[in-house]
């Protein structure tokens, strides 16, 4: 059976960024930890950068699955959204890797981790985006600006979830899927 290098040493990239964040990985590393040369590495990647590159996108691809996983189609929309962005949030605070990116770019401040960071949300945003183009097709919900629709429900889900538990108890999965339905997704008009 073939090895596959290439996928051994994403997964030792992935190991590396995830235990001592993006700065602190060099190539040398990732080649022990893949048991390969150095020179396999830019067989396959041009730099540090580019594997970086290819491991977010897989982090973004694997976070959307889950997001899909908790879907369901009989669902009403609010429910099927914040079931996703509960996931999504949870995803992003358990996984290794983006737990270790999120403390280096508060650290530090390391702009190709804040650029992949970004990245991250820019997909979340595109995704819900596009779920949210479909209920306003269906007539699910009233015609608003996708974009930033999606834009307000990530940042008021990570605020509820995320920034509200530094100084208070935390909320309760069904307390956030209440609050977002009352501000954003009803508004305050009675």
């Amino acid at each position: 059976m073939a090895i596959d290098r290439r996928k051994m040493i994403v997964e030792a990239a992935t190991k590396s960024f995830s235990l001592f964040g993006y700065k602190a990985t060099t190539m040398d590393q990732v080649a022990r930890l893949a048991n390969v040369g150095k020179g396999t590495i830019y067989t396959f990647f041009k730099n540090k950068e580019e594997l970086f590159e290819e491991i977010v996108s897989s982090l973004v691809k694997e976070m959307i699955d889950e997001a899909e996983d908790v879907i369901e189609p009989g669902m009403p929309f609010t429910e099927n959204v914040h079931r996703a962005l509960y996931r999504l949030l949870e995803f992003r605070s358990q996984h290794q890797l983006m737990i270790k990116l999120i403390q280096e770019e508060k650290e530090m401040g390391t702009l190709a981790v804040s650029e992949m960071l970004q990245h991250v949300e820019d997909e979340i945003i595109a995704y819900l985006k596009q779920k949210i183009e479909i209920a306003i097709t269906k007539g699910a919900i009233p015609a608003a600006d996708p974009e930033m629709t999606s834009f307000l429900l990530l940042k008021m889900y990570i605020a509820l979830v995320s920034d509200w538990e530094k100084n208070h108890e935390p909320l309760s999965s069904e307390r956030i899927a209440e609050l977002m339905k009352v501000f954003l997704l009803k508004g305050l008009s009675i």
